[in-house]
């Protein structure tokens, strides 16, 4: 039996849902964030983060792209519809899409309870306006904001 120790090239994370509150100190001001450790516990190779809907996407993100190796987003509850390119996506409950390097995208619309898992690497990417390949859709007006 061997007694060698082992280096971990990351540490050990369990973040439980009251450890850390959803902030609105995202990259987006109409989205919530949940940081859950991940930078942290990577040394800033990952970040993971659930992702909320906090407002109603009256202009969404604007055409950008990131600069990161890794990204996908991991649709938790509800609903959101991107422009990829000049491709409409909806992405709903359970779908997962990885999210090219340097694709040009654009989140335009979401439901009330969107809520998603996004993990990118590394931790500090960069997010780029970038001029928009098409028109954009409509989005929904939220049911709460309607008149009754």
């Amino acid at each position: 039996m061997s007694s060698e120790t082992f280096e971990l090239a990351t540490r050990f994370s369990h973040i439980r849902p009251q450890d850390t509150p959803y902030e609105d100190q995202g990259l987006r001001d109409f989205f919530l964030y949940r940081d859950l450790g991940i930078a942290e516990a990577t040394g800033g190779k990952v970040i993971a983060q659930l992702v909320k809907a906090n407002n109603a996407p009256e202009q969404g993100t604007g055409w950008h792209r990131h600069e990161a190796e890794f990204h996908i987003v991991i649709m938790l509850k509800g609903w959101a519809r991107f422009m990829y390119g000049d491709k409409e996506t909806l992405v709903a409950t359970g779908d997962c899409v990885h999210q090219a390097p340097g694709i040009v995208h654009y989140l335009f619309d979401y439901s009330e309870d969107m809520e998603y898992l996004e993990i990118v690497g590394p931790a500090n990417f960069t997010t780029i306006d970038a001029k928009g390949p098409c028109e954009v859709p409509a989005f929904t007006p939220w049911k709460s904001q309607q008149p009754a």
